[in-house]
């Protein structure tokens, strides 16, 4: 045992039941991780994805809210583990398990309510993770400094300008790196020991040896006073009272050379449509290109794209623009877009900046900028355009302004 490589002696435990509000209609049926990134993917992918490609192959991903569509992904596309290798990846819905009637309360309490499950994998380490963010990550290298550093605990961080991390959980380290104290959103972050304009922030990923957390749980559960959250209550606790490390995501970032540490939080419209449309960049900074670490997905089984029409005006093309499978771009312009699986577009449309969900049609003469349109939506037809000028109502002065009628 002592001879296998840490991943091999570790599982994951993805939480993935968060409701995503913020992200609006995006979450209406589907859970956070469940939304759709990068063209065919899902947001989950990336921490499955990282876990995989570490060398991990036991996961457990805890559900919750409007967990049907995940589920049907995870089913679809992530089944190819092997039982007698000893690999899984087990769903753990919220259930009311026997002995306790409450869904999962908090991130530590869906731990909690599966410690039986956690029990059977026989793991020495466990490793916490959020399943709504986007990044590429190396969780060996965050596994070795756990061991070698003798942490109760190993808290994954990022460096972001000081004032900024009052929306993270923020730590204060002494230059050794041991977390001295921890504090969710406040409004006065500690700075960094090498920069005080910079802030360590949380990242949602946490290393604990199976064997300690499993102790520290049970504890918890039982303090009426707690709210039963990693960062809320179980961090600080170890940080006053044990031994809490910080890992700088930046020593196991896995990106091309030069390029920046990527790490995005897409939990609002605007940051999951900045997201996206970063992918159209010339060299964007992440790569999903790179075959040395893969982000893995579901992939229908779907025809090539296809681009019809070669005239003025009614051109099928696509510039700076990611187009997946099924998608057919009849007589339309597409600039610095991204087209998901089975999108279809009619002649004379125009796509600049958008980022579309599977299964969307677009009708002739549709004019869309900088907007996200969800999966299985059907953009009318633009009948009638017109120029016309008002009067602002707020300031009186006259505006120009655009008016079309749509006819579905």
């Amino acid at each position: 045992m002592e001879n296998q490589r840490l991943t091999q002696r570790s599982m994951v435990f993805v939480l993935a039941g968060g409701r995503g509000s913020r992200l609006k209609e995006l979450t209406d049926r589907r859970v956070k991780p469940a939304v759709y990134f990068g063209g065919k993917g899902r947001i989950i992918d990336f921490a499955l994805s990282n876990a995989l490609n570490s060398g991990i192959r036991r996961m457990a991903i805890a559900t919750q809210y409007k967990a049907h569509s995940l589920i049907r992904h995870l089913q679809r596309g992530w089944s190819f583990f092997r039982a007698e290798r000893n690999e899984f990846l087990d769903v753990l819905p919220a259930s009311q398990r026997a002995g306790n009637e409450n869904w999962y309360l908090g991130t530590a309490d869906a731990v909690t309510q599966n410690i039986d499950i956690v029990d059977s994998y026989n793991v020495d380490y466990v490793i916490i993770l959020a399943g709504d963010h986007i990044y590429k990550m190396d969780y060996e290298v965050m596994l070795r400094q756990h061991v070698e550093s003798g942490a109760d605990v190993t808290v994954a961080c990022l460096t972001v300008p000081r004032m900024e991390a009052k929306a993270f959980g923020v730590m204060a380290t002494d230059r050794d790196g041991r977390i001295t104290s921890f504090l969710e959103k406040p409004a006065d972050p500690p700075a960094t020991p090498e920069d005080p304009n910079k802030a360590l922030a949380s990242m949602g990923i946490y290393v604990f040896k199976w064997s300690f957390l499993r102790d520290l749980l049970t504890k918890d559960a039982e303090d009426t006073n707690s709210s039963h959250d990693f960062g809320s209550d179980l961090i600080p606790d170890i940080v006053k009272n044990g031994k809490a490390v910080a890992h700088r995501f930046t020593d196991s970032c896995v990106r091309d050379p030069e390029a920046p540490a990527y790490w995005k939080d897409v939990g609002t419209v605007d940051a999951f449509w900045e997201s996206n449309i970063d992918l159209t960049n010339f060299t964007p900074e992440l790569n999903l290109w790179d075959r040395n670490w893969p982000i893995w997905t579901y992939s229908e089984s779907v025809p090539p794209a296809k681009f019809i029409h070669d005239e003025r005006d009614r051109r099928g093309m696509a510039i700076s623009s990611m187009v997946s499978g099924g998608c057919i771009v009849s007589g339309t312009e597409v600039r610095n877009s991204v087209l998901f699986t089975n999108v279809h577009t009619n002649s004379y449309a125009v796509l600049d900046h958008a980022v579309v969900l599977p299964r969307v049609i677009i009708n002739r003469s549709a004019r869309l900028r900088n907007v996200v349109i969800d999966s299985g939506v059907v953009i009318p037809r633009l009948i009638f355009s017109l120029r016309v000028l008002t009067r602002c109502l707020t300031c009186r002065h006259v505006i120009r302004v655009r008016v079309r009628l749509f006819r579905q």
